[in-house]
C-alpha cells in the first residue's frame, strides 16, 4: 500500500511540474510575441530601404545628416533635462512635508499631488493654451515668450511627471532610523547639517531613480509636445511625422530606435543603482516618526497648499475651457463642447472604445499578470524558463509606448505574418497595452506574492492538494487587494494613454485619447478638453471605486491581519 501511495504522490508531484512548464511556457511564448518580435521587426526595418532591402546604416547616416531631424535628439534632451530639473526638488520637499512633518490633511495633499496621473497628457497642454496661449487668459506672465515651443513642452511634462516622481520620494523618505536623528540631536549636529548628513544620503537612491523615471518619461511623452510643441520639434513627435505625415517607415524605425536609448540607458542605470542600494531599516532600527514644528509645519503647508493650488488650476482650467461657448469672444456656460458629433466623426463612440478597451485590458491584463508573476514567484522546478519569463516581464520597463506601438505596425503587419489577422482589432490595442505596462504591474504582483510564505505550497504538496487549487483557495483571496490595485492601474492607463496605439488604431477603434489629439488638430480645442475632462472624470470616479472596493475586500477577506 505504501508504494501504491508513494506512486501516486509522485504522479501529483509530476502531474503539477508539467502543468506548471506548460504554463510558463505558454504565457512566456504570449509575451515573445507581444514584445519581441515586434521589437526584432522594427530593429530589422531600420536597417532596410523603402523596398526592404538592406541598406545597413545609410538610414542612421541619413538621419544624423539631416540637421532638423538631428537636432530633434538635442531639443528632447534639453526640455527633458530642465524638466527633471524643476520636477525634481518640487517632488522632494513635497514628499518631505508628507513624511517628515506633521502638516494638516496629509490625504488630501496626496490625493491632489496624484491627480496629473488620472488625466492623458494632453490635458495640461491644452490647459496652458488657454492659459498662456495668443489669447490666454494671463500669457502677459510669459512677457513675450511663446506658450508654444519648448517653455510650454517644460510646464506641461512638469505637471504630468510630478506624481510619478513623488511616489517615488515617499517611498524613499519613509524609511528612516530615528536612531540617527536622536545622536545628531545628542550630539547638537544642526538641522542643515543632518539633512545633508543624514536625509539626502539616505534618499539617495530614491533621487536617482526618480530623476531617471522623469527624465525618460519627457523624452517618450507624445501627447504634450504634440499639442503645444509648435515648431520645436523633439524625438516623439518626428517619429508620428515620418510615419503619419510622410509615410516613411524606415526612418520612422530609425528615430524609434533612438528613442529608445534614453529609456534603456535610465533602465540599466537604474537597475546598477538599485543593486547597489543597502537596508535602511534593520531588525534593531526604530521608525522615524514626525514631530511637531510649528514653523516648519506651516511653512511645508503653505509650499503644498502653493504646488497644489497650481494642479488644481490647470485641472481647472481645462475644465472650464470644456464648458464656454467660444473662447475668449462668448465665456457663457454651455455643455455643446461635449456633443463630439459636432467636432469628430466618430463622436462618443471614441470614449466607448476606450471604456471597452480599458475593461477588456484590466480584466485580461491582470488575469495575465497575475499568472505569471505567481509562477515566476512560486513555481517549483525549471528555473531556466521562470527566469526567461521574469527577463521578458522587465522589457517593457525600457520600451517607450511609440516604439511598442511602431512595433506592431511592422510585425502584425508584415504579409505572410500568421497572426496578421490581429491587425485593425480591439484585441490588438488590448495586447498593445498590456504589453506597455506589463512591468510594473508583474512587479506588484510579485511584490504581493513575496509576503506569502512558501510554507503554503508545501503544506499543499504534502497533502496531494493539487497547485492550482491552492492558487485559487488560498493565494488569490489573500492577494486580492493587491490584484484589485493592478486592474485599477491597468484600466487608468488604458484610458489615458496614446502614444503605444497612435499608430495602430483603425476608424472602427479609434480611442478618446486619439480623439483628442485628432480634434486638436483639428482646431476643435475646446471639444478636445472636453474629451480630456471627460476621460481623467472616468478615471477617477474608477480610482474613487477601487479605493472603497479596497476597504470591503480588507474587511471581509483579510481579516488574518487583524488582531
Amino acid at each position: 500500500m505504501s508504494a501504491v501511495a508513494g506512486g501516486g504522490e509522485r504522479l501529483a508531484v509530476d502531474r503539477d511540474g508539467w502543468i506548471t512548464r506548460a504554463a510558463i511556457v505558454a504565457i512566456a511564448a504570449l509575451l515573445f510575441l507581444a514584445l519581441v518580435a515586434p521589437l526584432w521587426s522594427i530593429l530589422s526595418q531600420s536597417f532596410e530601404d523603402r523596398s526592404g532591402a538592406f541598406a545597413g546604416l545609410a538610414n542612421y547616416a541619413r538621419f544624423f545628416a539631416t540637421p532638423a531631424l538631428s537636432y530633434s535628439i538635442l531639443n528632447s534632451v534639453l526640455v527633458a533635462g530642465v524638466t527633471t530639473l524643476i520636477v525634481i526638488p518640487l517632488a522632494f520637499v513635497y514628499a518631505y512635508a508628507l513624511t517628515r512633518t506633521m502638516v494638516p490633511g496629509k490625504a488630501l495633499l496626496t490625493g491632489v499631488a496624484l491627480v496629473p496621473i488620472l488625466a492623458p497628457s494632453m490635458l495640461p497642454a491644452i490647459a496652458l493654451v488657454y492659459l498662456f496661449g495668443n489669447q490666454g487668459m494671463i500669457r502677459g506672465l510669459l512677457l513675450g515668450e511663446s506658450i508654444y515651443g519648448p517653455i510650454g513642452i517644460v510646464i506641461g511634462e512638469a505637471f504630468y511627471c510630478f506624481p510619478h516622481a513623488l511616489l517615488i520620494l515617499v517611498t524613499a523618505l519613509s524609511l528612516a532610523d530615528a536612531r540617527l536623528y536622536e545622536a545628531a540631536a545628542a550630539l547638537g549636529t544642526g538641522r542643515r547639517r543632518v539633512f545633508l548628513t543624514i536625509t539626502l544620503p539616505s534618499a539617495k537612491y530614491g533621487l536617482v531613480s526618480a530623476s531617471f523615471v522623469v527624465f525618460t518619461l519627457v523624452v517618450t511623452d507624445f501627447g504634450i509636445p504634440v499639442v503645444i510643441g509648435g515648431r520645436f520639434n523633439v524625438l516623439a513627435t518626428d517619429v508620428y511625422k515620418q510615419v503619419m505625415g510622410q509615410q516613411n517607415f524606415q526612418m520612422g524605425a530609425v528615430v524609434a530606435m533612438l528613442l529608445i536609448v534614453p529609456a534603456l540607458a535610465s533602465f540599466v542605470v537604474d537597475r546598477l543603482v538599485q543593486r547597489r542600494q543597502v537596508a535602511l531599516l534593520g531588525a534593531r532600527s526604530v521608525p522615524l516618526e514626525p514631530r511637531a514644528k510649528p514653523a516648519l509645519d506651516l511653512a511645508m503647508l503653505a509650499f503644498c497648499a502653493a504646488v497644489g493650488t497650481v494642479i488644481l488650476g490647470i485641472l481647472a482650467t481645462a475644465v472650464f475651457a470644456s464648458l464656454v461657448k467660444l473662447w475668449p469672444y462668448n465665456l457663457s456656460l454651455t455643455l455643446a463642447n461635449y456633443v463630439f458629433e459636432d467636432f469628430d466623426s466618430d463622436g462618443w463612440r471614441s470614449y466607448w472604445n476606450s471604456l471597452r478597451m480599458a475593461a477588456y485590458t484590466a480584466v485580461c491584463g491582470t488575469a495575465v499578470v497575475f499568472a505569471g508573476a505567481y509562477l515566476v514567484e512560486k513555481g517549483k522546478g525549471f528555473a531556466a524558463g521562470r527566469q526567461v519569463l521574469h527577463l521578458i516581464a522587465m522589457v517593457p520597463l525600457a520600451v517607450p509606448g511609440l516604439v511598442l506601438g511602431l512595433a506592431y505596425v511592422f510585425f502584425f503587419n508584415a504579409p505572410g505574418n500568421p497572426l496578421g489577422f490581429l491587425y485593425g482589432t480591439m484585441a490588438l490595442l488590448v495586447v498593445c497595452t498590456v504589453a506597455h505596462f506589463y512591468t510594473v504591474a508583474h512587479l506588484t504582483a510579485t511584490t504581493a506574492l513575496k509576503q506569502l510564505d512558501p510554507e503554503f505550497e508545501t503544506v499543499s504538496a504534502s497533502l496531494k492538494v493539487p497547485f492550482y487549487r491552492t492558487f485559487w483557495r488560498v493565494t488569490v483571496p489573500v492577494c486580492l487587494p493587491a490584484i484589485v490595485n493592478i486592474a485599477i492601474y491597468l484600466f487608468v492607463n488604458a484610458m489615458t494613454t496614446v502614444s503605444a496605439i497612435i499608430f495602430i488604431y483603425t476608424a472602427q477603434t479609434k480611442l478618446a485619447s486619439v480623439a483628442i489629439v485628432n480634434m486638436n488638430d483639428s482646431g476643435a480645442i475646446a471639444a478636445a478638453a472636453a474629451m480630456a475632462v471627460l476621460v481623467t472624470a472616468t478615471s477617477a470616479t474608477v480610482k474613487l471605486a477601487e479605493a472603497l472596493l479596497s476597504r470591503l475586500l480588507l474587511w471581509r477577506t483579510q481579516a488574518w491581519r487583524r488582531r
